[in-house]
């Protein structure tokens, strides 16, 4: 039975349903080994030993570039070894390199587990959504902590889940796990702050650039998945109006989706960062609106991952 042979299942998306399947049942395991934490480790002691002196615009972005293609290559290399001596290993590979690159389970229990947590008290909520955000916590009112979450939740919806998915697409595992490469360095040193605006504006760059495509599919498919279409001018107005060029349109989504407002300043490092306010509807989330805001969550993933699978279908 051909659909049984391994060449069939690796061109199939049988890999990628896999990874993803275990993603959606797992979410991200406690205490497991993961490609991330190695790839934070490596930027750390980069960081650590380039961003001092002179020229630190070229060495951070010589850092990032080569943490990057190697990432990738690293990839090309194990899967190809892997294809030597098993098509069953490679696809196995692949199945669990698609599994640490996604965190849509783990993030909609974050997001869940914040709210939870404000309606016990407001220190504990600031003490869950401080898991999940780079702002200071520690003076969030309860709506700014709900806020905070559903903001969050919206941008890496883009960041977590659908620009994996898509340079999967187009790249395979090896584009997957550069651009985890790509995403984590933009979190660690992608700050406009002192000590990473001249060191970290190249990996800030590149994530702008293999971000722009994702975070306007992912505002598309959240305005169809809840039957908002017809709001994409108020994404398109609100999603430009951030302070970056992309996580400004998943965010207009979910407020138009919600009727509500997100933005506003906030503190990073302890400096006051001022962001445009994204719709004008100023009124509290409550629980339902999380509710609301998962169900479209799930929805955009099923949707994106079943792309995926018929992509693979389709070239396989």
């Amino acid at each position: 039975m051909y659909w049984l042979h391994p060449t069939f299942v690796l061109s199939s998306g049988v890999p990628f349903l896999c990874g993803w399947m275990a993603d959606r049942l797992l979410g991200d395991p406690e205490r497991w080994p993961h490609p991330v934490v190695w790839f934070g480790k490596a930027i750390a002691a980069g960081e650590r030993k380039l961003n001092q002196g002179a020229h630190r615009v070229w060495k951070g972005g010589a850092m990032a570039v080569a943490l990057i293609g190697c990432v990738y290559l690293l990839c090309v290399g194990f899967l190809g070894g892997a294809r030597l001596l098993s098509l069953w290993l490679e696809s196995i590979l692949m199945a669990v390199g698609v599994f640490y690159c996604l965190c849509g389970k783990t993030l909609r229990e974050e997001v869940r587990a914040v709210f939870e947590a404000v309606e016990r008290s407001t220190d504990e909520g600031r003490r869950q959504v401080a898991r999940i955000v780079g702002r200071d916590t520690s003076r969030l009112s309860p709506h700014e902590i709900r806020t905070a979450a559903l903001e969050t939740l919206a941008e890496n919806l883009s960041d977590g889940v659908i620009a994996p998915m898509f340079w999967f697409s187009l790249l395979g595992l090896p584009g997957m796990m550069a651009y985890k490469m790509v995403n984590t360095l933009d979190s660690m040193i992608g700050y406009r702050n002192e000590r990473y605006a001249e060191f970290g504006r190249v990996a800030a760059r590149i994530d702008d650039v293999v971000n722009y495509i994702p975070a306007r599919i992912t505002a598309g498919l959240m305005l169809l998945v809840s039957g908002n279409i017809r709001k994409g001018a108020f994404v398109c107005r609100f999603g430009k109006a951030h302070l970056s060029p992309n996580s400004g349109y998943p965010e207009a989504a979910l407020a138009a989706i919600l009727n509500g407002r997100f933005g506003g300043t906030h503190d990073y490092f302890g400096q006051p960062v001022e962001k445009p306010y994204i719709g004008t509807n100023e009124r509290p989330f409550t629980t339902d609106d999380m509710r609301i805001a998962l169900r479209v969550n799930n929805r955009v993933e099923i949707v994106a991952g079943a792309i995926v699978v018929a992509l693979r279908l389709f070239q396989g």
